[in-house]
């Protein structure tokens, strides 16, 4: 993600842009629906919209045209859902490209497509996955976290490669997807981490919320109000 300002030709500028903002706007659409549904979440929304942009602003140079950092996004998802991330990404990239100089206005539809819709996707299904499977939702948000930060970047690394496709597409992917493991993989091993212990802080001091969200089941919040 974070694909810099001019580094795509306009029709794949236009391509993402196309592919992404309907999302973003039926992400809007959830985030009615929820927070009137569910007022006492609005809090929690903001804290994973702030998680995104704190994260995703510690960044570390990478691949020509990119850069390396932690996403956040895993934390929203498993919150809110995938099309709710992709707003708070959207709206993240925005003003990291404006304030701060990273990513790019023409590049923002690739940029959210890579890390606000992509990676929360990865995230929200990799929970879903292990709480189905009957497993603790901290392994859970683990893994959705550190996946979604690994999967954004092969997203990256796949847009690049499609771009400058030298001397093949393959080629050029294993040699974006080579530069970006050697700081990704830790990042998103960390990122997991963190989140993890996020996650654990917001499941003991409102197990309610996230039981409204069918973040987590009845027995879990029993538990997680008897653990505080």
């Amino acid at each position: 993600m974070h694909i810099m300002e001019g580094m795509l030709t306009w029709d794949w500028c236009l391509l993402w842009y196309l592919i992404s903002l309907p999302v973003v706007a039926y992400g809007v659409i959830q985030i009615k629906k929820i927070t009137d549904k569910n007022p006492e979440s609005k809090p929690l929304l903001a804290v994973s919209g702030a998680f995104v942009f704190v994260l995703s602003s510690l960044k570390l140079p990478s691949v020509t045209g990119s850069c390396s950092h932690p996403t956040g996004t895993g934390l929203g998802a498993v919150f809110f859902g995938p099309a709710v991330t992709s707003v708070l990404g959207a709206i993240v990239l925005l003003f990291q490209a404006l304030l701060l100089a990273h990513g790019g206005l023409s590049t923002l539809g690739a940029n959210i497509f890579s890390m606000g819709i992509v990676g929360p996707v990865v995230a929200w299904l990799i929970y879903k996955g292990v709480k189905n499977a009957g497993g603790s939702p901290l392994l859970g948000i683990f893994l959705a976290a550190s996946l979604a930060d690994i999967m954004t970047y092969v997203t990256t690394a796949t847009q690049l490669s499609l771009a400058f496709p030298v001397p093949t597409f393959g080629a050029a992917f294993v040699n974006f997807m080579g530069i970006f493991a050697l700081t990704q993989i830790p990042l998103a091993i960390a990122e997991g981490l963190l989140t993890v212990v996020i996650f654990d802080y917001i499941m003991k001091l409102r197990p309610d919320i996230l039981e409204t969200l069918k973040v987590i089941g009845p027995k879990l919040k029993e538990k997680a109000k008897a653990a505080v």
